[in-house]
């Protein structure tokens, strides 16, 4: 696990789709909302551009992000979570997503509210096992 600018990045052994759709499938069966999964490649694809397979996947719960966005409104902008799925130019999948203490210290959460949005790391280590 690799923590860099507020930002966590764990290699995965499977493509980035595969990631993705494990990671989905655990988020799915936890109740949790998935509001969006962009294919950046395939949109890269459409104006003619190459891009490494790259996927961005935005998931959340109202019931858990609601009183952080109560707390400080400006944390909408990091809600719903994000997760990016990607290929590096050797290969290499990697998972990527914003460190909870990160988003604690950005906006000044108290831990009450943090374990809101702390509940991503057990379930990336999931979906990459």
């Amino acid at each position: 696990m690799n923590a860099n600018n507020g930002i966590i990045s764990q290699s995965s052994p499977y493509s980035v789709t595969e990631t993705i759709d494990r990671l989905e499938a655990i988020l799915q069966a936890k109740g949790i909302t998935i509001f969006a999964r962009i294919d950046q490649r395939a949109e890269a694809k459409k104006v003619g551009l190459s891009l490494c397979p790259t996927q961005l996947l935005l998931f959340g719960n109202p019931e858990a992000g609601t009183p952080l966005m109560v707390a400080e409104p400006t944390i909408a902008l990091d809600l719903p979570l994000k997760v990016l799925a990607w290929e590096a130019a050797d290969g290499k999948v990697w998972l990527s997503y914003n460190d909870p203490d990160y988003l604690k210290q950005r906006f000044s959460l108290i831990d009450e509210l943090v374990k809101n949005i702390a509940v991503i790391k057990p379930l990336i280590n999931q979906a990459l096992q």
